[in-house]
């Protein structure tokens, strides 16, 4: 298969803007455990599990909240399978002379059409997608039947820490799907022009950027200075020790007179986004 070295070079360049952005977090992220909004997130899901937890008459509250987390998750897993068939469509009515089904079974490497390796490797993306969402949904259920389900006669009682990291764990899943539907946007773009793919990678990560990070916050307590550089962040445990807790106040421009909400960054970067 002849595969031209412009279309190579733009995966490429693609491959290296978004990989080398996650990196950059992955690197904030250990000097400073609130830079990500996916990372706030995560403490609050281990926070939110703990106060259900603690208060029984909480459950209404977490049928809701999960409830809610799954009709998202269910809806963009199939908006994904969705996509995929329309993939799967226009890969089998290609106006080339071999379509990509034609192409597998005579070795798409060796004898197949870029372009429908191009429409294959974006129906990967979708399918990726598809299965990410559906795991998400999975441990939800999981979270909803755990999270309030203490019984002394079976003397069974889960933590609240292994609920929470099954909670934090749907959102990893959540999060990956939601990078797979960002990452298909650069590869469409690849099917007109190889520069318009590198362009659509560099405006994707600039909007990343700013999704990404968390709002400006001012922290007003030494808990909240220590947990901003890394230290003593593994549970809300060693926090709830010390006499007072992170206290965070958001400090936008039209806005400077909102309620203080206590907060303690996770080290991980999965989240709701």
């Amino acid at each position: 298969m002849f595969v031209p070295n412009l279309d190579v070079d733009a995966y490429v360049a693609s491959l290296v803007l978004i990989g080398g952005y996650h990196l950059y977090l992955r690197l904030r992220l250990r000097r400073d455990l609130t830079y990500t909004i996916q990372s706030i997130n995560n403490t609050a899901r281990t926070a939110w599990v703990e106060n259900i937890m603690a208060d029984k008459s909480n459950g209404l509250l977490a049928v809701q909240t999960l409830r809610n987390s799954t009709m998202a998750a269910t809806f963009l897993a199939s908006t994904a399978i969705l996509m995929s068939m329309g993939v799967l469509n226009l890969m089998q009515s290609s106006a080339d002379k071999e379509s990509v089904l034609h192409s597998l079974q005579s070795s798409l490497v060796s004898g197949g059409d870029f372009a429908n390796l191009k429409l294959l490797l974006l129906l990967v993306t979708f399918f990726g997608a598809f299965f990410c969402f559906s795991m998400a949904v999975r441990m939800y259920n999981h979270v909803g039947y755990l999270i309030n389900s203490s019984n002394s006669k079976y003397q069974f009682s889960p933590s609240t820490r292994y609920v929470s990291e099954l909670l934090n764990r749907s959102g990893d899943y959540y999060t990956y799907g939601m990078r797979a539907y960002y990452i298909s946007v650069p590869m469409i773009f690849s099917l007109y022009n190889p520069y318009y793919m590198v362009a659509a990678s560099v405006g994707l990560i600039v909007w990343l950027y700013n999704v990404d990070r968390t709002p400006k916050v001012q922290i007003t307590t030494d808990d909240a200075q220590l947990m901003k550089h890394g230290k003593g962040t593994d549970s809300l445990t060693p926090l709830r020790a010390r006499a007072g807790s992170s206290s965070l106040r958001k400090q936008d421009d039209g806005d400077t007179d909102v309620p203080d909400f206590n907060v303690v960054a996770s080290g991980n970067m999965g989240g709701s986004s």
